[in-house]
């Protein structure tokens, strides 16, 4: 007989995130072709690794502190400031976490108690609604559709003025952003920043796509608001380091205090020798992500332009690996329903906006973390599809 436990009621609100959720539906498809994943298709560079061996050779296999190497919080105080003019104290105002994810999970755990609300602009990446849930926080949505995804002053002034009854603590930025590639200039983060001062709330500002901006240079919410922002960013896309686990809390002293006690009962500490590889990755590879960034712009201005050509309506990203595309209205189909078709009939998989929330409703979005070879294999398969089904809507 099987026990009967009573679990966390919490988990009732909690599945597998609808985008790993499809792209494991979809892979015992014969020969489908996947835009699905949000991961670099580059390797980590060979210096990294090389330090990484070095560090295993050299018996680097005891615990570091909890707030991590001291000379990879250095390297990471002079990355941030070198890269976008904000200064922590790697002594007390940085932690190294398990990737941006454990980040994430540690300030949302610090900064909330049950009953309280975050904002979050929609859509959103649905790996922070679980961690919200945990936590019995809740979410309030900020609809960005009708301003091509950006968030401004005045939609966060109006969304607090429709919730007076929220106890509403703070909001979670995401730039560039996951799904939709839009990030911020200079004079709209000042913007973004005032708007969080002004109503005392504290931002958690996921910057982990920072260095894949295109066009002007990334401006860290922490620039303009660093006493309110808790600012999260690793080495999974700069690098090409996703399964290293390496990510960084940044925070004033009053906050990182607080929050290295929710890490340190999470993991205890980053894997010693992925920190050694990430002093490597910050120091003599600060501008390792150069590269990479260019072959994605090609890539995007490739994607981007054979989207537009097949009818849909793209917001045009300026940062990160994805484009999300609005699926023309002619072809009278859900995101759900144009993914699965475009899957079972042309092999190729990408992921429905629903996955980002009711906001990502007649969207899909593509990533071209591919090689160029992949994403026109990837066009000539969408082409295919496209005709097919307006051809069909015109007999029908």
């Amino acid at each position: 007989m099987t026990q009967d436990y009573s679990l966390n009621q919490q988990l009732n609100h909690i599945e597998v995130s609808e985008i790993r959720q499809f792209d494991e539906a979809v892979s015992g498809i014969p020969g489908i072709l996947k835009l699905t994943l949000g991961e670099p298709d580059f390797n980590t560079p060979e210096h990294v690794k090389q330090a990484a061996i070095d560090a295993i050779e050299n018996n680097y296999s005891h615990y570091t502190g909890m707030a991590g190497d001291p000379e990879l919080r250095q390297a990471v105080a002079d990355f941030i400031h070198t890269k976008y003019q904000v200064d922590y104290r790697p002594t007390d105002e940085i932690l190294v976490t398990v990737g941006a994810t454990e980040a994430l999970a540690t300030a949302i755990t610090t900064i909330t108690n049950p009953g309280d609300a975050l904002l979050l602009p929609a859509p959103i990446y649905p790996g922070y609604l679980p961690l919200l849930h945990l936590n019995q926080v809740t979410p309030i949505y900020i609809d960005t559709r009708a301003t091509d995804f950006v968030l401004t002053p005045e939609l966060i002034e109006a969304t607090i003025t429709a919730h007076p009854e929220a106890n509403i603590k703070g909001i979670i930025l995401n730039y560039p952003s996951n799904p939709t590639g839009v990030t911020y200039r200079d004079h709209e983060v000042q913007a973004l920043a005032q708007v969080i001062k002004n109503h005392h709330l504290i931002a958690i500002s996921d910057e982990i796509y920072s260095e894949l901006t295109y066009g002007e240079s990334h401006v860290s919410l922490a620039k303009y608001a660093f006493d309110q922002t808790i600012l999260v960013n690793g080495l999974s896309k700069s690098h090409a380091m996703t399964g290293w686990r390496i990510g960084f809390l940044m925070a004033p002293s009053t906050l990182t205090t607080e929050m290295k006690k929710v890490h340190q009962y999470l993991v205890t500490a980053a894997t010693t020798v992925a920190q050694r590889a990430a002093i490597e990755a910050l120091t003599t590879g600060i501008d390792d992500g150069q590269a990479m960034k260019a072959e994605y712009l090609k890539r995007r201005d490739f994607m981007f332009a054979g989207l537009q050509e097949l009818g849909f309506s793209v917001a045009r990203p300026d940062g990160a690996f994805y484009l999300f595309a609005k699926i023309p209205a002619e072809l009278q189909l859900n995101s759900r329903d144009f993914t699965k078709a475009l899957a079972e009939e042309n092999q190729l998989a990408i992921i429905p906006g629903t996955a980002f929330g009711d906001a990502g409703e007649g969207y899909v979005r593509l990533s071209y973390a591919a090689s160029m070879a992949t994403l026109e294999d990837a066009m000539a398969r969408l082409t295919t599809f496209m005709i097919n089904h307006r051809a069909a809507n015109q007999t029908a």
